[in-house]
This record gives structure tokens, sequence and C-alpha cells, in this order.
């Protein structure tokens, strides 16, 4: 269920964009956690995750900042890496509490600053037994023409720092 929920909203999220779909690319990253999916969920929808973010991973990022709205959709957020010369600016798009899945857009930074049109990332908790769950994301990109050779890529090591920080605090 979530796999077709995930593609039919990267096709329609693309279109909106004007990206062809095929022209985006994809990481996925699970990882299991020993924690019922409600108790998953709690942390990353919203704005849960952001404050885990500043307690457990100050060597990747220097701040968060909430530049408007209360955590749901339309909440702006900017993430300001280690040592505090870029950061990343995103908003929520999508916060779907029944299919436990939270959508950003880049809007600026990372990727979107070294080649790139657009830059989405998807959280969604899937239930696998009643205490354990697998927290999945999804970063997908598309690369403007221009910058095609040199390939740039979004920084998937601070979305992997997160699972396993998550991952941590869940157990």
């Amino acid at each position: 269920m979530l796999k077709q929920f995930s593609l039919v909203f990267f096709v329609l999220l693309a279109c909106y964009n004007g990206v062809n779909s095929r022209e985006l690319k994809h990481i996925t990253r699970e990882t299991e956690v020993n924690a019922p999916a409600s108790e998953a969920w709690e942390l990353y929808r919203k704005l849960g995750l952001l404050d885990l973010i500043d307690r457990k991973l100050t060597n990747i990022f220097q701040s968060t900042e909430v530049l408007k709205g209360d955590g749901g959709v339309g909440t702006v957020v900017k993430l300001t890496f280690v040592p505090g010369n870029s950061s990343y600016t995103e908003k929520i798009t999508v916060m779907d509490d029944q299919k436990r899945v939270k959508v950003t857009k880049g809007l600026e930074g990372d990727c979107l600053a070294i080649g790139c049109s657009v830059q989405i990332i998807q959280f969604g908790i899937i239930e696998k037994y009643q205490n354990s769950s697998i927290i999945k994301s999804i970063v997908s990109y598309a690369v403007k023409k221009e910058f095609q050779a040199k390939d740039p890529k979004p920084n998937i090591q601070a979305v992997e720092a997160i699972l396993q920080a998550s991952k941590k605090y869940l157990e």
C-alpha cells in the first residue's frame, strides 16, 4: 500500500513541479525499529523530529528553525549544517496520519544549490508487528540538464543519521 501511494504521489508531485516522473531519481533507506508504528509516527509527524535533531545530531546539524507553521502541511523548516556555512530549507507538503507518511519539498540548499531542480523527502512508518516497525525514507530528486555531467546528489548521510538517531531514541 505504501509503495503504491509513494509511486502515485511522486508522479503527481513531479508533474506539479514540471518534472517528468522518469527524470526523478530515488534513494531509499529502511531501518527496522523495535517500537510500535504509532510511537515511531509520533516522532516523525509534526515537529518531533526537529527536537531529536537538536538534541542528538549536533555533530551534523548546527540548528533547526521553524520559519513558518506549526508542524503541519505548509510548515517551512530550515536546517543548518555544521559548521554553519550551509543549510537546507524544506516545506511539509503531505502529512497523512492514516498512512503514516510525511513528505517535504526542498526549497533551497542541499542538492538544489548544486544543480538539482527538485528534491523531495518522504518518511513513511510501516507496521511490521505489534512492537516492531520500519522507518522508510525516500529521497527523490531531478537534475537540471546543464548539471547532468556533474551528477549532483542529495546529502543522504543526513537522512541516514536521522534514521539511526530515531532508532536509538525509539528503542
